[in-house]
């Protein structure tokens, strides 16, 4: 017998949490998210998505045990951009039962009908900022920080179900030359000369101005803002949301593998990368203290493989060379750290503009992931 209930609850979200752990704990190639950060991105109190967003949380038992999860999210400000009529996924994970995977969806639909929705789309969550796409690729490949984790079956299930493609983003593995590229090099510097750019010591500011330093992350994240509006399913974040990644981004920030590039003392292109810090969540079982807390010591003082989380630029700074500062300050950073190996987080696959970035470097699509679509019948 399969029962989905909407939870509400504190104690019934841990449950909820706790599932995608219970599922790929064991998986060496699953992230664990944090119980903290999950909490939070569904506490209206402090995720300011809430705003103009809605969200119902459900989980479904089987023979009394939980065997699924999914939350909707009816993000009134996308479809007001967009124009569109739909309700988002997330957070979906099942055992191998399609039935189960049915009764999940059949649950959504149900709020759907309600709200008027023609259509449901996901997995994707609140903002750009968070994991989107179900992995239908690349089973076999660690994910990244930013990346969903599933099964294969649940490709086989979304199938069953009828969805069809909407959007795919592929995830790229390049390997980190042997040698800076001293083209690469002298074309930044001519681009630092001619624009009038200078790039941030940050290695500096975490050391002797943290808060000039959360100035210009502010800012970046600004950029970002700007950058993104026109990809796929992007909305604008408010200050209480970039404070939010900030203080995310503060976590992990290693000097080496961040670039933030200025005009007149404004951020105007940036780059975060991220220790692959896989590892210290699976450890820590999904928090940081007391378990993860020496992992994770490890992966930010001994990097071999790093986590691209973004890379932005400023409308009235693209096409003038500042990505050419960014990837020579990032490939230098790499290099001093050691790093073998860089994944990309999810790019739409008509992003020719990211593409490009790694288009000289000896690379591979490692996974792809897909924004599914069903209709509102």
């Amino acid at each position: 017998m399969i029962e989905v209930k909407e939870i509400h609850s504190k104690r019934e979200q841990k449950k909820f949490f706790k599932f995608q752990r219970t599922l790929y704990g064991k998986n060496p190639h699953a992230y664990c998210n944090l119980y903290m950060d999950e909490f939070a991105e569904f506490d209206p109190e402090v995720n300011d998505a809430f705003r103009f967003a809605e969200c119902r949380m459900f989980l479904a038992y089987k023979d009394g045990k939980i065997a699924g999860r999914i939350a909707a999210i009816w993000h009134k400000g996308v479809n007001e951009k967009t124009g569109k009529k739909q309700l988002r996924f997330t957070r979906f994970d099942v055992i191998d039962d399609f039935e189960v995977t049915k009764a999940l969806f059949d649950k959504v639909a149900e709020w759907a009908k309600e709200l008027g929705m023609e259509e449901i789309i996901g997995p994707m969550s609140f903002s750009d900022l968070n994991e989107e796409g179900m992995l239908i690729e690349g089973f076999d490949r660690d994910s990244t920080y930013i990346e969903i984790y599933n099964a294969p079956y649940y490709v086989e299930h979304m199938q069953k179900l009828g969805a069809y493609k909407v959007v795919d983003w592929n995830c790229y593995r390049i390997k980190v030359p042997e040698s800076c590229d001293e083209r690469l090099d002298r074309l930044a510097a001519a681009v630092k000369k001619r624009g009038g750019y200078e790039t941030v010591d940050v290695a500096y500011l975490v050391k002797h101005d943290k808060e000039k330093l959360k100035e210009y992350i502010m800012q970046a994240l600004d950029v970002l803002d700007e950058a993104f509006e026109d990809l796929y399913g992007t909305s604008p974040i408010n200050d209480k949301q970039k404070k939010r990644e900030m203080d995310t981004i503060l976590t992990i920030l290693v000097p080496e593998l961040a670039c933030v590039v200025l005009k007149d003392d404004k951020v105007v292109a940036y780059g975060f990368m991220m220790p692959c810090i896989k590892d210290v969540m699976q450890k820590g079982k999904g928090y940081i203290f007391p378990l993860g807390i020496i992992p994770y010591i490890k992966a930010m003082k001994h990097v071999e493989v790093a986590e691209m989380m973004s890379i932005g630029v400023a409308k009235d700074h693209a096409n003038k060379g500042t990505v050419a500062i960014i990837m020579s300050e990032c490939l230098h950073g790499l290099k001093k750290l050691g790093v073998k190996y860089l994944e990309t987080g999810p790019e739409l696959e008509d992003n020719n503009n990211v593409q490009n970035l790694w288009k000289d470097f000896e690379r591979e699509i490692a996974k792809k992931h897909r924004c599914w679509g069903l209709e509102v019948k």
